[in-house]
């Protein structure tokens, strides 16, 4: 017993399933393979970004690529590939040992008032401070930037900036109301 086959039915089926640009296969596609790509990271902004690369290593292999009907395929594998490069790649910043290498909590050093109280004297201290020697310290210890940055951002040299930011320190070291404080 012999089936017929519609040939038109199975040419059809082949022609959706080829794409004629790559953009195409894309817009078609692009839902489908970011949930691919979702199932593999842990982060949404992440999987975009995991489908991007994917898409672009098809993107060059373009023409190379015989079957376009197992395009889907290809796409997945190089998800799955570069997930797995990124993996290995990854930087481990965190280390098994014996002690813990954070310090002791202080005692009565979590109260929220003797803190405000510590942030206020530090202020009141630093408003003392001349205007120059303020605006150094303030740059240098509350916006974090480097002495190099200092001087740029004050159009003074580096020593300069050294040297202010010293003797400010030198006078919060001996105010007085920070001393109670301490």
């Amino acid at each position: 017993m012999t089936t017929t086959v519609c040939t038109s039915a199975s040419q059809a089926a082949t022609r959706s399933l080829t794409y004629p640009s790559f953009s195409s296969y894309v817009k078609a596609r692009q839902p489908v393979l970011l949930r691919t790509a979702r199932s593999l990271t842990a982060n949404p902004s992440d999987a975009e970004d995991l489908l991007q690369t994917a898409l672009t290593k098809t993107y060059v292999a373009w023409e190379r690529i015989e079957d376009h009907r197992a395009l889907d395929g290809y796409v997945r594998r190089a998800l799955l590939n570069t997930r797995t490069s990124q993996w290995r790649k990854r930087k481990v910043d965190e280390f098994a040992c014996d002690e813990l290498p954070e310090p002791e909590p202080v005692s009565g050093g979590d109260d929220p008032a003797e803190q405000q109280a510590l942030h206020d004297a530090m202020w009141r201290a630093i408003s003392k401070l001349p205007a120059r020697q303020r605006a150094m310290v303030v740059l240098r210890y509350y916006e974090d930037l480097s002495e190099v940055q200092t001087a740029e951002v004050l159009g003074v040299s580096v020593g300069t900036v050294k040297s202010a930011v010293s003797r400010a320190l030198g006078k919060l070291r001996e105010d007085p109301e920070l001393l109670l404080v301490r």
